[in-house]
């Protein structure tokens, strides 16, 4: 599962042989067929590559059936570019009879082919060193590309906002109609560049929808139909029962920063004119990197924030299965003093023993300690 155009169908394609036959459901005649008799598309195959599957959610009962009869594994390899999960019938009916892969846009240490440790060497209360250093106007270019194949071989900016663009239109017009009923699809793109300046912030559902003449509910509807399709994402808030000053509302990322970047119409001209406009936009890019990592590692991990009603915040928190903490936070600035650590050391007293490394990632050039198990570091450390 994952977003369009983020390398799934070509990683499928290189498994097809003779004995794995590949069908594409968003392709020619194929989807009207298996919607209309799924248990006979299923019934002759031994084992298969089907590609788009949220296209027709029939499908995954027969395939159920086909592997409670035949429990051989692997059988079935299936893509989707919209959480299966989140729809009731599909959860049901292959609960337990499948393995879920994530599969984003490329990663930085993807980009520049170097396996990162960050992860690994953060709890460990370490931090790792990247073969390269980004800054400034570097930096700068890497947050704007983002992660899709089609941004990072395209050189030119304008090409590469034309593809953001049209990626996004499609999206909505296309993919949101065939996973939902939605009343008012015209809404959706004055939504998403809404959205798009949220990106970084907590959800005020109230704010959202009011720009856009939307209730509440209808606005976390719509909001939840775009997470389905892996456009953005909601990051719930750590917290402890025994803390009462802390803010229990979710954060919002765009899951690309390209993608962010050429819905906000945000270009390298404009981010050097007006610098605050890369916070959002450099936080939004070390979120994807660190969900990134979440995704392939062995280990399971959850992603949180941090806030307390004194505005002090770690804006991500990474929490293992042993419930050990580490927290990131994410300055623009190419200055760091110890101000900067106000979150993070709060996040510190909290956890106690638990906590295991904090480190402010900035756009600078050297990492430096700030005490114990508290570092500042370049933002390409998080590849390292």
């Amino acid at each position: 599962m994952g977003p369009r155009q983020s390398g799934k169908t070509t990683l499928a394609r290189q498994l097809v042989t003779d004995e794995r036959p590949y069908f594409a459901l968003d392709k020619g005649g194929t989807l009207e067929l298996v919607r209309e008799d799924p248990a006979g598309f299923v019934r002759d195959l031994n084992r298969a590559i089907i590609d788009e599957v949220q296209l027709a959610p029939d499908l995954l009962r027969a395939i159920k059936v086909s592997v409670d009869e035949d429990q051989r594994p692997g059988r079935f390899l299936l893509t989707g570019s919209a959480n299966i999960l989140t729809i009731p019938k599909v959860s049901e009916s292959l609960a337990g009879r499948m393995e879920l892969i994530q599969l984003f846009p490329l990663s930085r240490g993807e980009i520049i082919g170097h396996r990162p440790t960050f992860l690994q060497k953060a709890f460990s209360g370490q931090l790792a060193t990247s073969p390269e250093t980004l800054k400034g106007l570097d930096l700068m270019h890497t947050v704007l590309i983002g992660g899709y194949p089609e941004m990072v071989r395209r050189t030119e900016a304008a090409r590469r906002k034309a593809w953001a663009t049209a990626y996004v239109n499609s999206l909505i017009q296309r993919d949101v109609r065939e996973i939902a009923n939605i009343q008012r699809l015209e809404l959706m793109p004055t939504l998403v560049n809404v959205l798009a300046q949220y990106s970084g912030k907590l959800v005020n559902l109230t704010q959202i929808g009011g720009q856009i003449g939307l209730d509440d509910k209808s606005t976390r509807s719509y909001i939840s139909i775009l997470e389905q399709l892996y456009l953005i994402r909601r990051v719930q808030p750590w917290f402890q029962n025994n803390l009462s000053r802390l803010i229990k509302t979710p954060k919002l990322y765009f899951m690309d920063s390209g993608l962010l970047a050429a819905t906000l119409g945000l270009t390298q001209e404009r981010i050097v004119a007006d610098r605050a406009m890369f916070g959002p936009l450099l936080e939004t890019f070390v979120f994807s990197e660190v969900m990134k990592q979440v995704a392939w590692m062995p280990e399971s991990y959850s992603l949180y924030h941090y806030r307390d009603k004194d505005k002090d915040e770690v804006d991500v928190v990474i929490e293992n299965g042993m419930g050990e903490i580490v927290g990131i936070e994410v300055k623009a600035s190419a200055t760091i003093g110890a101000n900067d650590f106000r979150g993070l050391r709060k996040l510190a007293e909290a956890t106690g023993k638990k906590f295991r490394f904090g480190v402010v990632l900035y756009d600078g050039e050297y990492s430096l300690p700030f005490g114990e198990r508290m570092h500042a570091a370049p933002v390409s450390c998080l590849w390292g």
